[in-house]
């Protein structure tokens, strides 16, 4: 995940409290404002002395640069960078923070070599433009392939303990998380943003599945359901592939009936999943449509992702490994 610092010089209350309602990690500004900033909001305030600006002019700038950041030193490199000497420093240091005059600056100093700046200091005339640099830099994880299967079996599996992921984001109709029986196949669970004549849309959760299940999470990691908690980042999944963030609020674990669905890709890969029997629990239909499981038939498509097996805390592994 990108950090986003705002540059707050000059300073302008204005810009300060956009800057604090976008969401963005730091504030950085002149040593006299410091006091004035941690009044308005619980932020880290920098001064140009924890990160000092180097200018990119001639080749011994690059050298120097990357001495600095190999020494310890927070520099961030001055609006009017160029690409190759910044691919020069990336190639050789981490922590590299770069400043940004506007969005399209923003997400070319996140591409950079594919990995890109760690740090985005943005200036004071990108105010414009910050809440979408915070909300595609920062919250956005990319995109995930979803694969349409057709659904092969669906069974009543009796009572079990299912988990409700309440986050602090209101979800948009065809979003939702990918949970499965194995994290090398997840479903598409839909978040709770329809609404029905006996209970109204809470388009803050998603009714996830059963305890032991694997769900996706930001940073190519995986996590139980189980081990979700009030404060936990979760990755959000649209119909559409593409992935956003969410804070946990709360998860409740409650007894329920439960279905087990499975499904079969087109290329023969298969996936379980177990999720409460009741209609406001909704997958994805291949068109992005959320379809009840009360309705949903063998036969049907939905949307899912398929992976390769094998994860060891959630983290990604080579090892031989069958899940079922």
């Amino acid at each position: 995940m990108k950090r986003i610092i705002f540059k707050a010089i000059p300073f302008d209350k204005k810009l300060l409290t956009l800057a604090l309602e976008s969401g963005v990690d730091a504030v950085l500004a002149d040593a006299d404002k410091v006091d004035d900033i941690k009044a308005l909001g619980r932020v880290e305030v920098l001064t140009e002395k924890d990160m000092p600006t180097v200018t990119l002019t001639e080749k011994a700038d690059e050298e120097t640069a990357v001495q600095r950041i190999m020494s310890g030193e927070a520099v961030v490199l001055e609006k009017g960078w160029e690409i190759i000497p910044v691919e020069n420093i990336l190639a050789q240091v981490t922590d590299v923070a770069l400043e940004a005059e506007n969005l399209d600056r923003a997400r070319l100093a996140t591409g950079i070599l594919e990995r890109g700046a760690d740090t985005i200091v943005v200036l004071p005339e990108a105010a414009a433009d910050l809440k979408a640099i915070v909300s595609e830099l920062k919250l956005a994880q990319g995109t995930v392939e979803l694969t349409p299967a057709k659904v092969t079996k669906i069974q009543s599996a009796g009572l079990g303990h299912r988990v409700c992921v309440d986050t602090i984001s209101m979800l948009k109709k065809g979003q939702g998380m990918l949970v499965g029986n194995s994290s090398a196949f997840t479903f598409l669970v839909h978040a709770e943003t329809e609404s029905n004549p006996y209970v109204a849309a809470r388009p803050f959760r998603v009714n996830a599945g059963a305890v032991h299940a694997y769900c996706k999470m930001p940073g190519d990691r995986t996590s139980y359901l189980e081990e979700l908690a009030s404060g936990t980042d979760v990755l959000i999944v649209g119909a559409d592939g593409k992935t956003g963030i969410a804070t946990v609020g709360r998860c409740k674990t409650e007894v329920r009936p439960m279905l087990l669905i499975e499904a079969e890709t087109e290329s023969g890969t298969k996936g379980q999943v177990f999720l409460q029997n009741a209609e406001t629990i909704r997958v994805v239909s291949a068109d992005g449509e959320p379809v009840s499981v009360v309705t949903l038939k063998e036969g049907d498509t939905i949307l899912t992702a398929t992976d390769e097996a094998g994860r060891h805390f959630g983290m990604r592994v080579k090892e031989e490994i069958k899940e079922g």
